[in-house]
């Protein structure tokens, strides 16, 4: 369970799902990843194909999370009751950010979801379980990716509900005014600052390495980082593509 495993600081390493295809799902849930993120923040891919897809990483045995378009609660709620296991939240840049994302993973008295019976309830025959795992079950990762996020960020990590947090490095530099420099001082020094206030607060989190990059995947853990998002299906599949031909020509 991907929130155990994030509780006991055990390295979790998954990937990203942009191509709208249950085939292209379905292959990467039978690569070894520990969790998988349907992306409908910076895709095309609808509600409806994001169950699809949902479900096929669900019944490969992996654990399905959604990157959203936004702390929207009604989006979350939609989501959830789709079967993910979890949502990872954009532009999380406060307290209250962060606790109206957990809020809206859980029903009433606990959170603000609002209940219906669909996949995640077994369309109804589930019900009493899933109320049960709702109260503590849903993954939330926040998306530390502006630098008002920097001035809060021991209260978002202090937020109840909070399972960790993933790093958006270009969102970030843009915020610094810095877009896409990643070697730049003040890009170096909020990565730096991050870090050390997620190790003193215990709170597990990670970087998406965009490139299929072994060398830096093993640096991120070797940094520590337990939530590690290797790569993208449209990057691993142009890296073999252009790879291979290029070999050849």
């Amino acid at each position: 369970m991907l929130k155990n495993k994030l509780n006991n600081k055990q390295i979790t390493i998954g990937s990203w799902i942009t191509i709208g295809n249950t085939a292209v799902a379905e292959i990467l849930a039978k690569a070894g990843f520990d969790w998988l993120v349907v992306d409908i923040e910076h895709s095309t891919i609808s509600i409806d194909k994001m169950g699809e897809l949902i479900r096929v990483i669900d019944l490969a045995g992996v654990t399905p999370l959604v990157r959203l378009t936004s702390n929207d609660p009604n989006l979350i709620k939609r989501v959830m009751d789709a079967g993910a296991h979890g949502i990872i939240v954009p532009m999380v840049n406060s307290e209250k950010d962060a606790m109206d994302a957990v809020a809206a993973t859980r029903y009433p008295p606990i959170g603000i979801r609002g209940v219906g019976l669909a996949r995640a309830q077994g369309y109804g025959v589930n019900f009493t379980d899933y109320f049960e795992w709702q109260k503590d079950g849903p993954v939330v990762i926040v998306q530390i990716e502006h630098q008002s996020a920097l001035k809060n960020l021991e209260e978002i990590f202090s937020v109840s509900g909070v399972d960790g947090f993933i790093i958006g490095p270009y969102d970030l530099s843009c915020s610094l005014g810095i877009p896409g420099d990643f070697d730049h001082p003040d890009f170096i020094d909020a990565m730096k600052y991050i870090h050390t206030t997620s190790t003193k607060l215990d709170k597990p989190g990670g970087l998406h390495i965009v490139e299929p990059d072994i060398a830096k995947l093993k640096e991120s853990i070797s940094l520590g980082y337990s939530f590690i998002a290797y790569s993208a299906d449209f990057r691993m599949l142009d890296e073999a593509a252009r790879n291979g031909i290029s070999s050849i020509k």
